[in-house]
């Protein structure tokens, strides 16, 4: 019953959502060149079903590196900053000031940078906008560890690195996956700025910027929609990495 419930909410919640957005654009009058409805996607997806193919394994493959890239560096950035009250108190001004930069501006900066690297380019976006929250995440949870644990621990010879792998990563691991759910988003976010401001002809984006282009205002919608598939079964893996490693924090439920 409830693996049920966990398929069916989603589904019904998805459906609900489709069946308010052609109501919306039904009861206005808009033509699809100003909002383009749901029954307006299926035969763009039929027309472009080669390009959504390879486009979206495009995006997917470059948002997995950059997030694979996020994890590591974030757990490392997160134990200096946790471990380290000096460190935490000298980089956190530096991580929320580079996070406030609106990411949309970094992006031509990069692709100065790094001329004709279009897979390095995008990458690089979605790492730079995805490792905030998981390097906050594990800082928090080891600034916060019970000291007592700590000192018996150093007290026994065991170093950071050890202290982390055996009681504070798993401390920390409700407050990881919470973190890799956002980053998730934001790795995609990061991956279609650069393929949209920075067109070279891969990826969705590339392919949101042809409909742009050509004014296939469907195409565009129908992009939005294959985005958004791809994000939810992302941030599924996630939910079941999460009840593998982290299912012991998960409450029952009321």
């Amino acid at each position: 019953m409830r693996s049920l419930r966990q398929v069916g909410v989603p589904l019904a919640a998805m459906i609900a959502f489709l069946l308010a957005w052609e109501l919306l654009v039904w009861a206005n009058g808009w033509p699809n060149f100003v909002m383009a409805s749901p029954s307006d996607l299926p035969p763009a997806f039929a027309r472009y079903w080669e390009l959504f193919l390879t486009g979206s394994w495009q995006t997917l493959w470059r948002t997995m590196v950059g997030l694979a890239l996020a994890v590591v560096f974030g757990i490392l950035l997160g134990m200096i900053m946790g471990f380290s009250r000096l460190a935490r108190e000298a980089l956190y001004p530096l991580l929320v000031g580079f996070n406030a930069v609106p990411k949309a501006t970094v992006v031509p900066i990069i692709a100065l940078l790094f001329i004709g690297q279009h897979d390095l380019n995008t990458v690089l976006m979605a790492f730079m906008i995805s490792f905030f929250p998981i390097a906050v995440s594990i800082s928090i949870g080891l600034s916060t560890l019970e000291p007592e644990y700590r000192d018996i621990l150093r007290s026994l010879g065991a170093s950071n690195t050890t202290i982390f792998w055996k009681i504070a990563l798993p401390k920390t691991l409700p407050e990881f996956f919470g973190a890799l759910k956002v980053s998730v988003t934001l790795a995609f976010i990061g991956t279609n700025l650069m393929e949209i401001i920075s067109p070279h002809g891969r990826g969705l984006g590339a392919l949101f910027d042809s409909g742009r282009t050509n004014a296939d205002y469907p195409l565009m919608f129908a992009v939005l929609i294959a985005l958004a598939l791809l994000g939810i079964a992302l941030f599924y893996v996630v939910v079941f990495l999460e009840r593998i490693f982290a299912g012991w924090a998960e409450r029952s439920p009321g």
